[in-house]
């Protein structure tokens, strides 16, 4: 979500307006005139909404709006009316004002005209959901399918960039909660003081810089489902709040003594060893077994090989959509370099990787010169497991991805030819696989 430029001459009502929206947990810059507004619409980012009044002391705000859509700013724009300028309003819509509202209404039409806005941002950053096909995967959607119907807590493990929020999504998509809301937080970003209050709220005055009451993500997700990225980064007083929150289903905001009830279901992830971070004391233990009541564990993108063209023909496409491209498809080059890659960075660097491509690609077909370089290439793909039949089952998949040449096999977990043929006689599976 952006932030909201309130442009209102009258000191009193821009207050109250901004107050009114602070509450909700907007952010918040105002300008007095056309002129300073004008400064601040310079800067704007794409999600960032206008809030005006019509009249303005050097001007009517219709010319930040002309200036607005003459310079390509799409903002949505709502204009702020007296009942006497109605009809002055009315006409602002033609030149491409979101909405307006009589001021004597503000008050019951403003926030639910603000969240449709904010509603429809979000649905336009949303990627469309890919459904993977690889072994892993089908493992991971019939855990899904297993665990959404319950309440119970779910725990998603797996490297930065492999989509631990979009399994969350599919949780919750899957649950009885699927009518409420999905709230999702990242963890990594919050710190003390601040981390309690986005996740709980807080009072007026709890603290330096709460100039008015706060919503926690608690409390938008009642209903629904809150999913807490990067959790192994939460504060100690933090872990100990939400641990608590979960016992008892209930919370305190920041600087309030009354008790919420917190009906919401939490989903966490991490890309952290929380084990480890338990045994530093990093991280509480009755929290960690909390929040493990079920775990789904994301595979790197390196493990499951078999989805890389499909992801890419998918981001190909987005790409085309997004950079009003053209592109056909990858010639073979460029496939074989997406096959070998180890992506790090998982299935994050590989949607920037072709969207990249795309954008420097002018003919029908993606070539490989077009694939940029990682600044950073993993060396070794780790195919030490914890267990042996996860390794000898990685083998055998990289093998039939192969076509049973082992040079390529080899390629593909990230190892010598050597490394694999030791690991295929350690598991005696030379005589169940022709190689080369």
């Amino acid at each position: 979500m952006g932030k909201i430029i309130v442009i209102e001459d009258n000191l009193v009502f821009r207050n109250h307006v901004c107050g009114m929206l602070q509450k909700e947990g907007y952010a918040i810059e105002t300008a007095c005139d056309c002129a300073s507004a004008r400064k601040l619409l310079v800067a704007l980012d794409r999600d960032d909404i206008v809030l005006s009044d019509l009249r303005l002391p050097d001007g009517e705000c219709t010319m930040l709006l002309e200036y607005m859509r003459t310079t390509g700013l799409r903002n949505p724009f709502i204009i702020m009316t007296d009942y006497a300028e109605v009809a002055s309003a009315v006409e602002s819509m033609k030149i491409g004002a979101e909405d307006y509202i009589p001021k004597m209404l503000l008050q019951e039409k403003l926030l639910p005209r603000i969240k449709e806005l904010v509603r429809k941002a979000e649905a336009r950053h949303k990627i469309p959901l890919y459904e993977r096909k690889s072994v892993a995967f089908q493992q991971i959607n019939h855990r899904i399918s297993l665990v959404a119907p319950t309440d119970m807590g779910v725990l998603i493990l797996g490297e930065n960039g492999t989509g631990k929020e979009h399994i969350a999504e599919k949780v919750h998509e899957k649950s009885r909660r699927a009518d409420g809301p999905f709230i999702a937080v990242d963890c990594g970003v919050l710190t003390g003081e601040l981390a309690a209050s986005e996740l709980f709220g807080h009072w007026k005055g709890s603290f330096t810089g709460a100039v008015a009451d706060k919503k926690g993500c608690m409390e938008e997700a009642n209903g629904g489902t809150l999913f807490l990225d990067e959790v192994g980064n939460l504060p100690p007083e933090v872990q100990q709040k939400l641990l608590r929150a979960l016992q008892t289903k209930s919370y305190r905001p920041v600087g309030s003594n009354r008790e919420r009830k917190a009906d919401v279901r939490i989903i966490a992830a991490t890309n952290e060893h929380l084990e480890k971070a338990v045994e530093e004391g990093r991280f509480r233990s009755d929290l960690y077994h909390r929040l493990k009541e079920f775990v789904i564990q994301v595979p790197p993108l390196r493990e499951c090989r078999e989805d890389i063209l499909p992801l890419a023909e998918f981001f190909r496409e987005i790409a085309n959509e997004e950079l009003e491209r053209h592109t056909e498809g990858f010639d073979k080059d460029a496939e074989n370099t997406l096959r070998m890659r180890t992506w790090s960075g998982n299935v994050r660097e590989l949607k920037q990787t072709i969207g990249s491509a795309v954008l420097l690609t002018e003919g029908r077909l993606v070539t490989a010169d077009k694939l940029e370089k990682p600044s950073t290439e993993q060396k070794d793909c780790t195919l030490l497991l914890k267990n042996g039949n996860e390794e000898r089952e990685r083998i055998q998949r990289a093998l039939v991805q192969a076509e049973g040449n082992r040079e390529t096999a080899a390629k593909l977990l990230g190892i010598s030819r050597t490394t694999l043929y030791n690991k295929m006689k350690e598991y005696d599976m030379m005589q169940k696989k022709k190689g080369k």
